[in-house]
């Protein structure tokens, strides 16, 4: 599937240093080697409603890591998934009456219109579940072959064939290993509170016939009204939403690859089921460290399709809303923090770039190593955007209270230093 395009990135004299990260599996903030090349893989969208302010927190989260990668002299390999198959978007193309196909392509082309105006950067590779299903079928083969999936008849109006991942002979599976897989090594979560967000979060711990309430679903063998792709062996179906990412980033990346991201309703059980199946077709870990970014919400409530609230970029943009004023309004949040969108933080916003601008026009001269320093400085520091604004802050007000003449080639490293390592074009 083809990505967006990327803008060019402005390279800046120096380098930043290795960077430090949260990793949630750890609990802790780790340094991340600086070994020359690093990869990234973060969960992509489920393409049936348009960029909320949720989904662009998240990868304008993880831009700025890849980002801060780039500005280290980083080599990086980025591999972004679209769940273009799955019951949400089943269920809002029939309750629409749009074909499903034509639903997922408009959302999909939205999205990446929503990322090109926010100047996220495009990932090297941008895989739909649809066109993984020659890769993934074979690895659900691979999994029953060892045992570690299982097929459940069928009950209660479901056809026979379903196969689930069983997630306790996996844990034993793995458990001599020294970096071995177990549940709940990621969100480190105990077992009522993983059956909760399970159910919660596309999982179906009362199916009948599954050998644990927390096994995931790795196939789902065809139904009447469904779409259905050949699956060799386990029969006509789809995949489970989890084997989906697993298997796309063992294609694309190295095995372990060194950050998996995403929102933080995806530790659980989404990043906790995909290391389980990674570790169980590879015997390695599916990456080094997981980082996650915190969730928005709308005027201090949770920002949801159901409850109707969503900010949506699209909509802002339509509205003649500057993307880079977006960018900047999401930036004034620390990328793990939940915040809530409000006019008075974009108002902020809007009126943070404005004065940005206008301090360019008065620049002084020798001021823009300095910044470039702090911005560095900030950003490995677990990312600490809102650290980088409050420093850009900082220049301008000097900048605008001595009021020279400006220094065009301080103006420009500044500019160039924005774009590059915030991703807001001044």
């Amino acid at each position: 599937m083809k990505s967006w395009i990327s803008r060019p990135v402005p390279q800046l004299p120096g380098s930043m240093a290795a960077l430090r990260l949260f990793d949630t599996a750890k609990g802790s903030v780790v340094t991340l080697g600086a070994t020359g090349e690093q990869s990234l893989y973060v969960c992509g969208i489920t393409p049936y409603d348009a960029t909320h302010m949720g989904h662009a927190a998240s990868y304008v989260a993880f831009d700025l890591l890849n980002r801060a990668w780039r500005d280290g002299r980083q080599q990086v390999a980025y591999v972004q998934n679209v769940t273009d198959v799955d019951d949400p978007l089943l269920e809002r193309a029939t309750a629409t009456g749009v074909d499903w196909r034509d639903l997922a392509a408009s959302q999909i082309e939205l999205f990446q219109t929503d990322m090109e105006a926010l100047n996220v950067l495009a990932p090297d590779h941008y895989v739909g579940a649809v066109e993984a299903i020659p890769l993934i079928v074979p690895a659900i083969e691979l999994l029953v072959q060892r045992g570690l999936a299982y097929r459940v008849a069928g009950s209660a109006g479901e056809p026979d064939g379903d196969v689930y991942y069983d997630v306790e002979a996996a844990g034993k599976h793995s458990a001599e290993a020294t970096d071995a897989w177990t549940l709940g090594a990621i969100s480190g979560l105990s077992d009522a509170e993983m059956l909760e967000l399970f159910a919660e979060r596309g999982g179906d711990p009362g199916r009948s016939g599954k050998r644990q309430a927390l096994d995931p679903l790795l196939w789902r063998v065809a139904r009447a009204g469904e779409p259905s792709w050949p699956g060799g062996g386990l029969g006509e179906g789809r995949p489970g939403w989890h084997i989906e990412c697993t298997v796309i980033a063992q294609k694309y990346l190295p095995a372990p690859f060194t950050v998996q991201g995403g929102g933080s309703d995806l530790i659980f059980p989404h990043h906790e089921m995909g290391a389980g199946h990674a570790y169980s077709l590879s015997g390695a870990p599916l990456a080094h460290h997981f980082a996650h970014s915190g969730m928005v919400g709308l005027d201090g409530e949770k920002m949801s399709k159901s409850k109707g609230n969503l900010v949506l970029v699209s909509k802002l943009r339509a509205e003649g809303e500057e993307p880079a004023a977006i960018r900047l309004a999401i930036l004034a949040h620390h990328y793990r923090s939940d915040w809530s969108w409000t006019e008075a933080g974009f108002a902020a916003a809007k009126d943070r770039l404005r004065t940005w601008r206008d301090a360019l026009e008065a620049a002084p001269a020798g001021s823009a190593a300095a910044l470039v320093s702090r911005l560095r400085d900030e950003l490995s520091n677990d990312l600490n955007a809102p650290g980088a604004v409050a420093a850009v802050d900082d220049w301008a007000r000097t900048a605008l209270q001595e009021g020279g003449s400006g220094s065009p080639s301080d103006a420009a490293l500044v500019s160039d230093a924005v774009n590059a390592l915030l991703g807001v074009e001044l």
